[in-house]
């Protein structure tokens, strides 16, 4: 991209839809204020977008780049959860737009993870030392759901992945009992029932039957704001069990991609990011019996950049229209 062009980048998901305007230059992004609004206040994509032109007062450029909570098939996706169907050529043409960027909302954290600033990037394990670039660099993010990319650095290619479904390995006692309790409702158990949100109540109804105790009540969100206050033992043990095994997911993946570098991203991601470096996570990261030595000189990192889906997505049209 020769000179600065303004697009709209948005990062669509489930539940909300966050838009902003973003200026990209050569070797330069930024991005406007987000506007974040509720997908289940509108019908489907375009009356989002013009919501957001009314929310700013003033028309919006003829390109974009939308970043996507689904699976890109065949010109279109299906949002998983949301009755938001999306078909691109009719996107294009219903937002009269000239050039317009579409991808899955990981795969644009990937272009963002390559394309941010080194103070975006906070050390969480291993060696604290840049991003090399002449090696993979695995991306991981824990949040509702376990979103996994490779990102090959020297070339800036973003490879999505559904690594977040592998088959979850237990290492310990503990492990294999919350193996025993998730394989009885939902039979075959994948790593992303185990490290993203939902695993904490997994973990803390584990150690609750194996202590003979009533497990804990209130949803999701409830047992992570409790456990991360660290006031109950029940959740602080669940919590601490989660970062082990998030630390054995997160060095497994990077094993399989040849490791290069990690980088947490997902909501998840930062709200651990003061404690992963105080937990049992490195050490299980590297525990991979003979590649132990190399597992621990791997960089592992998460980002901090405050709208990363955003920023990909504008990332992601830079790399295309670049000249």
């Amino acid at each position: 991209m020769s000179e600065a062009r303004e697009i709209v980048v948005a990062d669509i998901g489930g539940t909300h839809a966050r838009f902003s305007l973003a200026t990209c230059g050569p070797g330069d992004i930024s991005l406007g204020e987000p506007v974040k609004l509720p997908t289940a206040d509108f019908p489907g994509l375009p009356a989002a977008f013009q919501a957001f032109a009314d929310r700013i007062g003033r028309q919006l450029p003829s390109a974009a780049a939308f970043a996507i909570a689904g699976p890109l098939r065949g010109g279109g996706v299906q949002m998983t959860n949301s009755p938001w169907r999306l078909r691109f050529d009719e996107i294009r043409r219903d937002l009269a737009l000239e050039h317009a960027v579409f991808l899955n909302d990981f795969a644009a954290i990937g272009h963002a993870v390559g394309a941010v600033q080194e103070n975006h990037l906070r050390h969480i394990a291993g060696p604290d030392e840049p991003l090399p670039r002449d090696r993979p660099c695995t991306i991981i993010g824990p949040g509702t759901g376990l979103g996994v990319a490779l990102l090959l650095p020297e070339s800036g290619q973003v490879v999505p992945t559904e690594g977040g479904h592998i088959d979850f390995a237990p290492l310990d006692e503990v492990e294999e009992r919350l193996l025993s309790h998730l394989r009885a409702r939902f039979g075959r158990v994948s790593v992303e029932r185990v490290v993203s949100g939902p695993g904490l109540r997994a973990f803390a109804e584990t150690l609750a039957a194996m202590d003979g105790m009533a497990a804990p009540e209130g949803n999701d969100t409830a047992l992570w704001t409790r456990a991360l206050a660290g006031e109950e033992t029940l959740l602080r043990r669940a919590l601490d069990r989660f970062c082990l095994s998030l630390g054995s997911v997160t060095g497994d993946l990077a094993l399989a991609h040849g490791p290069g570098s990690v980088v947490l991203a997902g909501g998840l991601g930062q709200r651990l990011s003061e404690i992963l470096p105080q937990s049992g996570f490195a050490e299980r990261f590297a525990a991979k019996g003979r590649y132990e030595a190399l597992m621990a000189g791997v960089p592992v990192k998460i980002i901090t950049h405050p709208e990363p889906g955003l920023f990909g997505a504008a990332a992601a049209f830079a790399r295309e229209h670049s000249s």
